[in-house]
């Protein structure tokens, strides 16, 4: 198990798209639980952002175009993006009472944030929703940022290849980049971003890599023993 200092303030959560859509569809299950997940972190005072990929349906459009033409890397980031900006779309509306009423495509871009939550989506070709919820987090002073996805922790090696893969419950951020490399390519499967993790260490930051459960995740920022990797200095 592990541990950090209880979270106060702003919390940045980089939200998986395969947890909001599925091979299966839409997961209106998830999404309920995530709301009540929302409205709790509000009443204790915290703010957050919610970064989102684009889960299957990113797959799936960027799998049926290459079946017929084949795209340069540009052209399948670009769908990739326009799938984030539905899922936001999709999590605005079921957070309509609390969240900021537009969804942030440019994490650079002037900003009005005077609601409990902020939704954002991809940005542009080259940088994945991992790498702007860094950005977001650095530009609100957030050293944190909790990574939502169906990988439950960092591993030393892939563990869908290899059984005797262990579990990490630390790992600094010059070896978790030896794991994953240093190139981005739409779709890329890592528990974090390459791309946004060479930001991340360049900033300073601790990214907290914890599965897909949000009581799980509300450990971590209650600072209970939580499962999973904490990546940082």
């Amino acid at each position: 198990m592990n541990r950090i200092p209880p979270v106060s303030g702003i919390v940045v959560l980089s939200i998986g798209g395969s947890l909001v859509v599925p091979k299966q569809g839409i997961d209106a299950g998830f999404l309920r639980e995530l709301r009540r997940f929302v409205l709790r972190q509000i009443r204790r005072g915290r703010r957050l952002i919610l970064v989102v990929g684009g889960g299957h349906t990113a797959r799936a459009y960027q799998q049926a175009a290459v079946r017929i033409v084949k795209l340069p890397p540009d052209d399948m980031d670009w769908i990739g993006i326009h799938a984030t900006r539905l899922n936001g779309q999709l999590l605005r509306n079921i957070l309509r009472d609390v969240a900021q009423h537009v969804v942030l495509k440019d994490p650079t871009r002037p900003v009005t944030w005077n609601r409990p939550v902020l939704i954002a989506a991809g940005w542009k070709p080259g940088w994945s929703t991992d790498y702007v919820a860094v950005r977001l987090a650095h530009r609100f002073a957030s050293k944190l940022v909790l990574n939502l996805s169906n990988i439950d922790a960092v591993y030393d090696r892939d563990p869908y290849r290899h059984e005797d893969a262990k579990k990490l419950e630390a790992i600094s951020w010059s070896e978790f980049r030896k794991l994953v490399g240093s190139s981005w390519e739409p779709g890329t499967n890592a528990p974090f971003d390459p791309i946004a993790s060479k930001r991340a260490a360049a900033w300073k930051m601790t990214v907290v890599v914890a599965g897909k459960r949000l009581a799980n995740i509300e450990k971590v920022l209650d600072g209970s023993p939580f499962r999973g990797t904490v990546i940082s200095e």
